[in-house]
């Protein structure tokens, strides 16, 4: 079904789990495609289509025949009215009816890209421990998390004025920091490593600009407005194809657990974690309200400044000397965000000062723990005064 033109030259299409972008003139396009990849500018048209579902769902002949790459692109095309037409093409698991469109201009110049996307078990930074060794057309695994696990974040990006092949190619690279900028807002952990990632294992992408026209553009880098242009789209693209996908946004990520998920605790579990260290009955209260503990606002910033710092630490900016000392002022501070009692900064620092390790919590985790634990067992300390001030003046009126 035709979803919409742009530029008078493309035509957005989807069908089933195929979305294609075609062609009324000539484009080159540069993409990661297996079939048709490289700088090219024979192609009729490229897409994006969803393969099986995101997880648990690896149907029988789907690895054999993605080693087929050249028939499996054949077929693809027949089956969606594009037989005997050039194309490249990305795969994914993401649906389809997720797909988001952000179109940016400036005078003369219009940048459209068009994202699906999911980051949920295949998120990685660059530099990550590798998960295969490829060698003589043989894969030789080498991680626990790879391919098969669900996750992949395609971009189409269609631009509606020549580039030279130079500036095709720095599209990619914007595109692509862009990508990584919103997944750093985001606080989106790598399941490869204790950092934030950059992308999934399988991220892909198709750039695709006219031809022939007038003069190609020879820049899209940061200082020029393609390079603007390309960057606000993809970001928007993503983003808004992640909410919809994995219910990923700023909001969802205002949470401890999630903030602390790359250290190695599951962000469900994390509030488990607490309650272990506070008396039964204040901990059976703390499970019972864990959603409102792990998002609480203030403590949530609290606990951000905590683990920035152990980025930094981790980066070299910090010596690491330095570390149980800012770990034990940041613990306080989350102390006193959990607590409401800016008044016990001091008593919770010397708490945490005195505090014994826990080996089997990593940094910064061990100090995110102890500290939440300390200001929740405080929470309600002077309200439950107050109600006892309120009952004991009540009794002595009768």
């Amino acid at each position: 079904m035709l979803l919409n033109t742009f530029f008078d030259a493309l035509e957005l299409h989807r069908d089933d789990k195929f979305v294609s972008l075609r062609f009324r003139r000539p484009f080159r396009v540069i993409s990661t495609s297996q079939f048709n990849g490289g700088v090219v500018d024979h192609l009729d048209a490229v897409f994006n289509h969803q393969s099986c579902e995101p997880a648990g769902h690896q149907m029988g002949n789907l690895i054999k025949a993605h080693r087929h790459p050249a028939l499996y692109n054949e077929f693809l095309l027949t089956s969606h009215d594009l037989a005997d037409k050039a194309a490249a093409g990305l795969g994914t698991a993401a649906n389809m009816n997720n797909l988001c469109i952000a179109e940016e201009s400036h005078r003369d110049l219009s940048v459209v890209a068009f994202a699906t996307g999911g980051v949920e078990g295949n998120a990685a930074r660059a530099g990550d421990p590798a998960s295969y060794y490829e060698c003589d057309g043989k894969f030789e695994r080498k991680g626990p998390i790879g391919p098969d696990q669900q996750g992949t974040i395609n971009v189409m990006l269609a631009v509606n004025t020549p580039l030279v092949e130079g500036a095709l190619v720095r599209s990619v690279m914007t595109a692509t920091e862009a990508k990584s900028a919103l997944l750093q807002e985001l606080s989106v952990p790598s399941r490869q490593s204790p950092f934030i990632a950059t992308g999934t294992g399988t991220d892909q992408i198709a750039v695709a600009a006219p031809a022939d026209g007038r003069k190609p553009l020879t820049s899209a880098g940061h200082h020029s407005v393609l390079g603007e242009l390309i960057g606000r789209a993809t970001y928007r693209a993503i983003k808004d194809t992640l909410a919809l996908q994995n219910g990923l946004t700023a909001t969802s990520q205002c949470s401890c657990g999630n903030l602390l998920e790359r250290f190695g605790v599951k962000a469900g579990t994390f509030i488990d974690l607490v309650a272990e260290q506070l008396p039964d009955e204040a901990a059976a209260l703390a499970r019972r309200n864990r959603h409102a503990l792990d998002r609480d606002p203030l403590t949530v910033g609290s606990l951000a400044a905590l683990v920035h710092l152990h980025d930094q630490m981790s980066w070299g900016v910090i010596p690491a000397t330095c570390w149980r000392e800012l770990a034990v002022l940041s613990g306080a501070q989350i102390a006193v965000a959990a607590a409401g009692r800016p008044d016990l900064f001091a008593f919770y620092h010397a708490l945490l000062a005195k505090a014994p390790r826990y080996p089997n919590l990593p940094p910064p985790i061990d100090t995110a723990v102890q500290a939440l634990a300390m200001g929740f067992f405080d929470k309600w300390e002077n309200t439950g005064k107050r109600l006892e001030d309120v009952l004991a003046a009540t009794e002595n009126s009768m």
